[in-house]
């Protein structure tokens, strides 16, 4: 293996995903091992493990694999854009922003509703004791 290059099964340890998991985000194109073995492993490096962690951190808030992929094209895109083109960019980083925002703030509001109600269950069990 060369250096600092894993497998697929490391990788998949170190970032918290399934093996299966992982081969299904690169058949859909949002992950592309950086190498392959000789024997044909797939190959990854740290850069893409940061680019499974993403991916990981947006399947809670509910985007799809388009908006993944939109997403880590735009990041791709930053690293070598300027001027309008960059500014563009950071546009539609903006746009993920608030969308990721807006999503974490439905959660929260969810979280709140479930924790009200395991609250008054609690005070159901208490008054009937």
């Amino acid at each position: 293996m060369t250096a600092g290059h894993m497998q697929i099964g490391e990788a998949a340890e170190r970032v918290g995903l399934s093996i299966r998991t992982i081969r299904h985000y690169e058949e859909a194109g949002l992950v592309v091992p950086s190498a392959r073995s000789d024997g044909g492993f797939r190959l990854y490096t740290e850069p893409d493990l940061d680019r499974l962690r993403v991916i990981k951190r947006m399947k809670p808030l509910g985007f799809t694999l388009e908006e993944m992929r939109d997403l880590l094209q735009t990041l791709d895109a930053l690293t070598t854009a300027t001027g309008a083109e960059r500014t563009r960019l950071q546009d539609r980083l903006a746009l993920f922003d608030a969308a990721a925002q807006n999503r974490v703030q439905t959660l929260r509001d969810q979280l709140d509703m479930a924790e009200g109600f395991a609250r008054q269950i609690q005070d159901h069990i208490a008054q009937h004791r």
